[in-house]
């Protein structure tokens, strides 16, 4: 009798370590479900690609985990990894002391300027005197809002969905102007539509209190030992030279920062 309820709490042991195993190595991965290119953007068929969706699969190889893409209004995404129905966000999030107070972050993987793109009829500076009276376009729920409403008082903030509403206002003339991460307006920029309406007007100041520390993954305070993963599989995709072989077929430099 006592080798059968040996083996049964055996068989239970181990069934229950396989149960845990299992569900800690499956993740949903929340990204915007606005596309953000070159960083991450759906095709007709709702497939996603990019920069960043490329990372992800990236990181959770090297941190053996089983991810599942999980996109998300952006303005909801942290209310969804606090509420379990993600477990980690990884959608270009900007580390802040505000965001800090909800949630926890990985180490950063990558960063890069914020700069001011407006049209070229109006010459003006990336600054609050320069953009005193004209129409400033931000994506909404962003470090950029909120940079936009805290140093650029004197202008008229309007805040979208998307970027690519905002580039599309910029174009057509309903906006004058528009703050956004570099890469992206850059991208923007290079467009026809983008170079023949548009200039890059400069790099805002730096005010890491709202614009942050880089871009780190999104994850829930008591999540301490994903935490540990997700920092070991970053140092080690740098290191082993997959970081790069990424970035280099979007980029031509290296995005990581110093």
């Amino acid at each position: 009798m006592a080798k059968v309820l040996k083996k049964l709490f055996l068989v239970l042991a181990v069934t229950a370590l396989c149960t845990t195993l299992a569900h800690a190595e499956k993740v949903r991965v929340g990204i915007a479900a606005e596309p953000y290119p070159p960083f991450y953007t759906p095709d007709a068929s709702g497939d996603w690609s990019g920069w960043e969706i490329d990372i992800i699969r990236a990181v959770c190889d090297a941190a053996d985990l089983d991810c599942e893409l999980a996109p998300t209004a952006w303005d909801g995404i942290i209310p969804s990894l606090k509420s379990k129905k993600i477990d980690m966000i990884m959608g270009s999030m900007s580390i802040t002391k505000e965001r800090q107070k909800q949630i926890d972050f990985s180490n950063k993987y990558y960063k890069t300027p914020t700069i001011i793109v407006g049209t070229k009829r109006l010459d003006f500076k990336p600054t609050p005197e320069g953009l005193e009276g004209k129409i400033l376009g931000v994506q909404r729920a962003t470090v950029h809002a909120a940079y936009a409403h805290k140093h650029f008082q004197g202008a008229t903030i309007k805040e979208y969905q998307t970027q690519d509403e905002i580039n599309q206002d910029l174009i057509s003339g309903r906006i004058d102007a528009t703050q956004a991460d570099a890469l992206a307006l850059e991208r923007f920029l290079k467009t026809e539509a983008g170079q023949s309406c548009c200039e890059l007007k400069g790099k805002v100041a730096d005010d890491p209190a709202v614009l942050g520390k880089g871009i780190g993954v999104g994850l829930r305070k008591e999540d301490d030992e994903l935490k540990a993963r997700i920092n070991k599989a970053i140092k080690t995709i740098r290191d082993n030279g997959t970081y790069d072989a990424i970035t280099q077929k979007y980029f031509d430099f290296d995005i990581y920062g110093e």
